[in-house]
């Protein structure tokens, strides 16, 4: 018996309607055909309940059930001495639980229904743990008898003898109006109790809004009122849960930068957050949560920032041997799709100069051009204008006239995905996409490059109205690319999102636009999912909400080093898998990148070499490079034309000629180094090379097939 893997079976709530179908569950059940109760539905049942102890999995009631409301699991027997929490038969079970520790940030990364919102309420103790025993829950001298020997045995003692307080921000923010009246001004006045209100609204730029009421906030400016609140509070564990939700990169940036500020010796701070870049950031370990959303959740135990991260997107935990998922999430960040699809031709739009002015805001649009197949991500802060350029090319806002003349826009049809999104309709899903997109959502293709991945079939049966965030987020992405067009614009597709279906609906757009040779826009505030995303990027500049001016689309590395040195940011990449890091601020590297202009890298490789991009190196006075190119292995290739950190019909400062002997005698041939030291001088650290002589020696396809 000791052998035995648990099963659980799992009815769920919202989807369970006895009253509406032929109980098949009932019915079908081979157990219940023997004489015994194992499903019983009675005419005032809401769900079925499922007996787990005589429940022999065959997966019958699985299979009949019309509504998928259905999930028997096999669990390892061991997971049952480790349940912390279950609400009721039949429903959510979570099994242990994230470790806090004092002085240190703790960061949760998981699926949205996997127990981190539950886990932070037993932390807060606002849910006291059952232990899996709902019926008979135990005392807390059981639960304390139950965490003996472990960290988390202190750290309920001192929250029941009351000597923690613990305040959490919770994920969602709708309530928050309803319970908090008044002005922002006066309510952050009376939640002060650690005197730094001042510091805090300057940091999270709040000042301008002092004098709004809470009602008339938006969503960002909702979300910086109450992380700075619960900063504001004297507690002893802050918790926030998912805090960069509605804001921009900048402002995610202010408000990690708060969040490390609450930090000391005897405090704890645990975060949820899906971005996984200010995961990183934030943190200083983490616990991954792997399981079945809505079933169960299993807590790993603690390690490292780069490594808990990391076991997350590969899908498997070493230390105990477990694969939770099938695929590795990858991120391979190309400069361009046109270096991959060389050769073929693409529809080229073009859009003119614009400007915009209303309300007191002013938008300038620098004029553009793209292709086909391409993929232009949107950066700029909030209040920049990026909505407002969107609605420009779909028509919805015109630009200025130029004189008495309107500004003559080219001919395309597009599919919009708002920013914003207000179910308006009663119907369910399916009556939705065979209303909306009927071609598409019958084409296999489409189901299964779209509709398979954002897991739609799912969600056919539920009414639209009654959709979380999440999935009304997935929802409308179906739609808009089920729409036949030229261009598609869409605006914010990771709100509300989970950090695995983010990653899933970044390859789901990658991969339509590539196979259909369209056109997106996307507005993306992940940085992970943005550089994923990008072919290339326009970076609006200038003062929010004031006067903005919207650039002409530009290559991945170099609008991405434009965009993050405003915001003083230099970005790493992992070697593993391949995802961007962010510097910590005033770290060596991040110190490194900024002395060499290099704030984004343009691709990383297993072995550690980078390759920067032309604005990173070029014209700028690199001394550092005497010591980087030890430590980095850099060469900068670029289109052909870099090699060994030099440009062709440029001038560029270079390391010493030991330094490039010693590092790239794999990559150029013998006589070729020997016929460039020859040409140099090498006793100055700034040499230039004469752009002839070395398209001929140096093989650059050669040098860049090796690296690749």
């Amino acid at each position: 018996m000791s052998g035995r893997s648990s099963r659980i079976a799992v009815v769920l709530e919202d989807r369970c309607r006895p009253d509406k179908c032929g109980q098949e569950c009932r019915r079908r059940c081979p157990v219940n055909a023997t004489g015994r109760q194992c499903i019983q539905v009675t005419p005032s049942s809401k769900t079925s309940l499922i007996s787990e102890d005589m429940c022999i999995g065959c997966g019958i009631c699985v299979k009949v059930c019309p509504f998928n409301a259905i999930q028997i699991i096999n669990l390892p027997r061991e997971l049952d001495k480790e349940t912390t929490h279950r609400y009721g038969p039949n429903s959510f079970k979570l099994h242990r639980l994230p470790v806090p520790r004092p002085g240190q940030v703790l960061g949760l990364v998981g699926t949205n229904g996997i127990g981190k919102s539950t886990a932070l309420s037993i932390l807060a103790g606002k849910l006291k743990p059952n232990l899996g025993k709902f019926t008979d829950p135990p005392n807390w001298d059981e639960i304390l008898k139950h965490f003996r020997g472990s960290e988390l045995q202190k750290y309920f003692t001192r929250l029941l003898e009351d000597k923690m307080k613990a305040t959490i921000k919770r994920q969602y923010l709708d309530d928050i109006p309803k319970y908090v009246k008044g002005k922002v001004g006066d309510l952050l006045d009376k939640m002060d109790k650690r005197q730094v209100k001042d510091t805090l609204c300057e940091i999270l730029e709040l000042k301008q809004v002092m004098d709004r009421n809470v009602s008339d906030l938006s969503g960002g400016e909702l979300q910086r009122f109450a992380i700075a609140a619960r900063a504001m509070d004297n507690a002893d564990v802050y918790m926030f849960d998912e805090p960069s939700c509605y804001l921009d990169v900048k402002q995610r940036l202010k408000a990690a930068q708060v969040i490390r500020s609450l930090l000391m010796p005897k405090n704890y701070v645990i975060v949820v957050e899906h971005d996984l870049s200010i995961l990183d950031y934030l943190s200083d370990y983490i616990c991954c949560l792997y399981g079945s959303p809505g079933a169960y959740g299993v807590v790993t135990s603690p390690s490292s920032v780069r490594e808990g991260i990391n076991i997350f997107l590969n899908g498997f935990i070493p230390s105990e041997n477990m694969r939770f998922r099938d695929e590795k999430l990858t991120f391979r960040v190309t400069e361009s799709t046109e270096d991959i699809t060389e050769g073929e031709t693409y529809q080229s739009y073009k859009y003119p100069s614009m400007v915009k002015t209303r309300s007191g805001f002013k938008l300038s649009v620098m004029e553009g051009s793209f292709n086909g197949s391409q993929i232009i991500v949107l950066l700029g802060e909030n209040g920049t204008g990026k909505t407002t350029f969107i609605r420009m090319l779909e028509g919805r806002v015109k630009p200025d006239k130029v004189g008495d003349e309107e500004v003559d826009m080219p001919a395309y049809t597009v599919s919009y995905k708002p920013q914003e999104l207000i179910p308006k309709t009663s119907s369910t899903v399916r009556e939705l996409l065979h209303k909306k997109i009927p071609g598409s959502c019958s084409h296999a293709q489409f189901r299964s490059d779209v509709m398979k991945p954002l897991k739609i079939e799912e969600l056919m049966d539920r009414q639209f109205a009654n959709l979380s965030g999440g999935e009304l987020q997935r929802v409308a992405l179906c739609l808009c690319l089920g729409k036949p067009a030229d261009i598609y614009l869409i605006d914010e597709p990771s709100a509300h999102v989970d950090s695995e279906q983010r990653l899933l609906a970044a390859k789901v757009i990658k991969r339509f636009i590539l196979h259909e040779k369209k056109t997106a826009f996307v507005v993306e505030h992940d940085f992970i999912m943005a550089t994923y995303l990008a072919d290339k990027v326009i970076v609006f500049e200038g003062r929010p909400s004031v006067d903005c001016t919207a650039n002409v689309p530009e290559p991945l590395a170099s609008g991405m080093n434009r965009f993050l040195s405003h915001l003083d940011v230099t970005f790493r990449t992992d070697p593993t898998t391949y995802r961007p890091r962010i510097n910590k601020l005033g770290s060596t590297k991040d110190t490194e990148q900024k002395a060499a202009g290099c704030h984004y890298y343009l691709k990383a490789f297993a072995n550690g070499t980078y390759a920067f991009c032309k604005s990173c190196i070029g014209g700028k006075r690199l001394k550092c490079l005497r010591y980087r190119v030890h430590k980095y292995k850099c060469v900068c290739v670029w289109q052909s034309y870099w090699a060994c950190f030099g440009a062709f019909g440029h001038e560029h400062y270079m390391p010493p000629i030991d330094v490039l002997v010693k590092y790239y005698s794999t990559f150029v041939s013998a006589s070729a180094l020997g016929h460039i030291l020859t040409l140099a001088d090498v006793n100055s650290t700034d040499w230039h090379l004469k752009p002839a002589i070395i398209a001929v020696e140096v093989r650059l396809n050669d040098i860049w097939n090796i690296l690749e």
